[in-house]
């Protein structure tokens, strides 16, 4: 099924608030794309946006023609699989986990710009392997979204060339849209902030470690507990910058003697807050015009 420009047409309500016939025409455009579609193979983060893929896939094709693969690597968080797994189980989506290798990929493990071609290209061929065999004419599906082609998005072309569908995309849905749908039919990750990949904290150009992940994932954990759920914390080469959404700067600056001690206790060589705050994809920044 290809996507006709209609199907791609933008909805025309109010981003930061879907209207109701948005969310009405959302529904026909979602129900009408999967049931043209064969079984379907959702790669699947765990994020609102490839889980209300999965959830419609359920809702249309039944167990039995859909299964989610989530890849379990080092730059996954711990938190992120277990609750991969409670959404698959409560919603009840078959759940597959791969092991993907892609730090033992020098074109990935050197951290450079497209990182996350390599990376896709990983996860799509490893899926293929798997797929190969089961069922013919099998469609591999992601969470990719309408608002992702302004963001520098180097997985895009690595779905491309696996011959991998967007749904949402397709059906022209963006996040604000995506998050009321999974709203409104009950989907308890509507509204859990994004959540990449532990490598989308280390600059492009230092080398993507299992050890500097695992001090990442430390350093978030620890945020987390403390009552900061949106955050990040960048690796500057041992050095740990620290992005919380700049209203709760007033309440980690007084923490930040204990921070400093619990970071160091990971192995970080200092920590400070950066003033500018939270901002998803800060890293990204001028790539989507300097990159073709």
């Amino acid at each position: 099924m290809s996507a006709t420009p209609q199907t791609r047409a933008r909805f025309t309500g109010s981003p930061s608030s879907p209207q109701a016939g948005d969310v009405a025409e959302a529904v026909r455009r979602l129900d009408a794309w999967f049931a043209a579609s064969p079984s379907i193979a959702v790669a699947f983060s765990g994020g609102v946006d490839s889980a209300l893929v999965a959830f419609w896939a359920r809702r249309c094709l039944g167990r039995e023609r859909l299964t989610a693969w989530i890849a379990d690597s080092p730059s996954l968080k711990r938190e992120d699989l277990a609750r991969a797994r409670e959404f698959c189980t409560t919603f009840d989506i078959p759940l597959e986990e791969l092991v993907t290798d892609e730090l033992d990929n020098p074109n990935y493990a050197s951290n450079p710009v497209d990182r996350c071609f390599h990376c896709k290209t990983t996860l799509y061929t490893t899926l293929a392997e798997h797929l190969a065999g089961h069922c013919a004419g099998i469609w591999i599906c992601s969470g990719a979204n309408l608002d992702d082609q302004g963001d520098y998005r180097p997985g895009l072309r690595a779905a491309a060339q696996a011959h991998v569908r967007h749904p949402l995309m397709e059906c022209g849905l963006g996040k604000a849209l995506i998050r009321e749908l999974a709203r409104t039919h009950g989907l308890p990750v509507w509204n859990k902030p994004a959540s990449p990949c532990l490598s989308s904290r280390i600059p492009y150009g230092q080398p993507v470690t299992r050890e500097k992940l695992a001090q990442i994932e430390a350093a978030e954990s620890w945020l987390l507990r403390a009552g900061f759920e949106i955050c990040r914390v960048r690796h500057f080469g041992g050095y740990a910058v620290i992005e919380v959404p700049p209203d709760r700067q007033a309440e980690l600056l007084p923490r930040l003697p204990e921070l400093r001690e619990a970071f160091a206790s990971m192995g970080f060589s200092g920590a400070d807050v950066d003033p500018e705050g939270f901002v998803s994809g800060k890293l990204n920044r001028g790539m989507v015009s300097s990159v073709s």
